[in-house]
């Protein structure tokens, strides 16, 4: 991880709302979430060390969630150390593609 500032995380509601509907979803995503809170990546090669399974697809940061039952889709901006949540998709949602 880089010396930054601690990542900021919004769209954290999406969270929340998933995990009402898939409760085998609650921990891992807790697991994410603290993570990224307490993590700081100047690049994405810095996240990837950090997350080993995170892909990144049309500008977009998706990370395997819950060995991978889910996927969280995130805009990743390295500079204001944000990470932007626009998605948490089942794996099957997520290979429709309606994300894109």
């Amino acid at each position: 991880m880089g010396t930054c500032r601690q990542v900021g995380l919004l769209g954290g509601r999406k969270l929340i709302e998933f995990a009402k509907i898939l409760s085998n979803a609650k921990s891992p995503l807790r697991s994410w979430e603290t993570a990224v809170r307490s993590g700081s990546w100047k690049n994405p090669a810095e996240l990837k060390r950090t997350f080993g399974s995170v892909s990144f697809v049309e500008g977009r940061a998706v990370f395997n969630i819950g060995g991978n039952k889910f996927r969280l889709i995130s805009v990743v901006d390295h500079g204001l150390q944000t990470v932007l949540i626009t998605h948490v998709l089942t794996h099957q949602d997520y290979d429709k593609g309606g994300w894109k």
